[in-house]
């Protein structure tokens, strides 16, 4: 399948929320695809995983090779230090624990206020940048189970920002409603074969860091549960007719 047609949309500019995994990945495709300007932003909050933060460079680079009108309206790229609140929001990701289902019934992976926090950030840096929408690549189909990944928290911020600048503030999350064979498919309709190897090969995903190992839907160790989401998905999207 050909590469989907640019999508005309009234706001004209895009601030996306970017990690350099395989959401956040389909996400800038998504918004090179619909928005004359677009920047990422980052954010270094103690992860473990130095990887993630690497991989996200590569996947800009590469998406802006692969495609001359992305790469004409992919402006700079921001990265935010928030360490000191990755060591109050300790978990899984941050330091030394196992990968499990806490107390709370909510995985140990989670980090309390996480896109809370990172959207705050995301819509001071989009205020100043002159940038009309935040996107995010949050989704409550096919996740790990963080309440902040859920749309009703997402509309609850846009409110709380909007009220807070004092000025409308858009949060769109195209992944919302999606599996993660829906992610797939997305990326292949944005841009065909050679995004889809681009997020095989360079977005990271897994909880481990680990980038040995190249399966068939990436880069990880296929035991975490981002890794077992993401191959899921591979499997159902490649058996679909």
């Amino acid at each position: 399948m050909s590469a989907v047609q640019p999508v005309p949309s009234v706001a004209s500019s895009a601030l996306v929320l970017f990690s350099g995994g395989q959401d956040s990945a389909t996400c800038l495709a998504w918004a090179l695809n619909r928005y004359a300007r677009v920047e990422t932003v980052g954010f270094d909050y103690g992860q473990r995983h130095a990887v993630e933060m690497r991989a996200r460079l590569t996947v800009r680079e590469r998406m802006a090779e692969m495609n001359a009108d992305w790469a004409a309206r992919l402006g700079p790229d921001h990265v935010v230090d928030l360490t000191g609140y990755g060591r109050i929001a300790e978990s899984a990701l941050t330091a030394e624990r196992e990968i499990e289902m806490g107390e709370r019934g909510l995985p140990t992976t989670f980090v309390p206020g996480r896109n809370l926090v990172f959207l705050t950030c995301a819509a001071a840096l989009a205020d100043r940048r002159g940038l009309d929408v935040l996107v995010g690549g949050m989704c409550e189909t096919d996740f790990s189970g963080y309440p902040d990944c859920r749309r009703d928290t997402i509309d609850a911020m846009e409110r709380a920002l909007s009220l807070g600048l004092d000025k409308p503030v858009v949060i769109e999350t195209p992944l919302m409603r999606l599996t993660k064979a829906d992610t797939w498919a997305l990326a292949h309709q944005l841009g065909g074969e050679v995004l889809v190897r681009l997020i095989v090969e360079d977005s990271h995903t897994c909880y481990h860091g680990e980038r040995g190992e190249l399966h068939a839907w990436g880069h990880g160790c296929g035991e975490c549960p981002a890794c077992e989401l993401r191959a899921r998905g591979w499997a159902e999207w490649e058996a679909r007719p």
